[in-house]
């Protein structure tokens, strides 16, 4: 209850964004990030990926988008029996670790390609729905790259984006701050990780403005605490766009 009247009492915070890297190609952060997505705090926010997800009901093929060591893949493949998965990810460190997580559980049902955000390795039109999770921030231009996504979407194609965002109460911030001092291995402080993605995100009202510039027919915003989730869908006529209002 202190922590809960903490994080409501404190002002948001107001930091100009500052950009991060855009893939993990060092081992050593590769393995410490690994590490830590298998904490608790991790599985949770998969958790509310997952919950997010049934709503819009994916079917078909499905990719994930920055996957990185594979953990968001393996809840989707039991919560989504049906559906075909491929992970997506810049890093070639982290499609090996997401390749041997999986390698005993979902063997030969998950394909991973390395790949970048702004040149997809995939066809046109190839795919229902893509996620991408604390991957948006670290993208070199967000509008071109929802415009890729938007290529390899079938039509009525739809995109779940989950991410940080940078307008938290200073609480959280003072929180990150902590955690990247403190608590995380040695490889993640050397490239000032969490507290890097928390600044390099985007606050709600930057989505808000961004989002209406893209191709998608259809957009909503949803924000917790810490995070936000963003819902697109391409148009059933790709020819066509109607902008929606979050």
């Amino acid at each position: 209850l202190l922590l809960a009247a903490a994080a409501i009492g404190f002002p948001r915070l107001r930091l100009a964004r500052r950009r991060n890297l855009e893939g993990i190609d060092d081992p050593e952060v590769a393995d410490a990030y690994d590490w830590i997505s298998r904490l608790p705090q991790f599985r949770f926010l998969r958790h509310l990926i997952v919950q997010e997800l049934r709503v819009y009901e994916p079917h078909g093929a499905l990719v994930d988008i920055g996957c990185g060591p594979g953990y968001l893949l393996k809840r989707l493949a039991r919560a989504f029996p049906d559906v075909k998965l491929i992970g997506i990810d810049l890093s070639p460190e982290m499609i090996a670790a997401a390749t041997r997580n999986l390698a005993a559980d979902e063997p030969g049902r998950i394909e991973f390609r390395t790949g970048d955000i702004q040149q997809l390795p995939l066809d046109d039109a190839s795919v229902d729905f893509a996620v991408t999770s604390l991957s948006l921030h670290h993208w070199s231009d967000a509008k071109e790259a929802l415009g890729e996504v938007y290529r390899v979407l079938k039509p009525g194609g739809q995109i779940l984006l989950f991410d940080l965002r940078r307008d938290v109460r200073r609480w959280f911030y003072a929180l990150f701050w902590l955690v990247t001092t403190f608590v995380v291995p040695a490889p993640l402080r050397r490239i000032r990780e969490p507290l890097g993605s928390l600044l390099s995100s985007y606050t709600v009202n930057e989505l808000k403005t961004l989002l209406p510039a893209t191709q998608f027919a259809q957009w909503t915003i949803s924000s917790g605490p810490i995070w936000v989730f963003v819902w697109g869908r391409k148009s059933d006529d790709p020819e066509t766009r109607a902008a929606t209002k979050s």
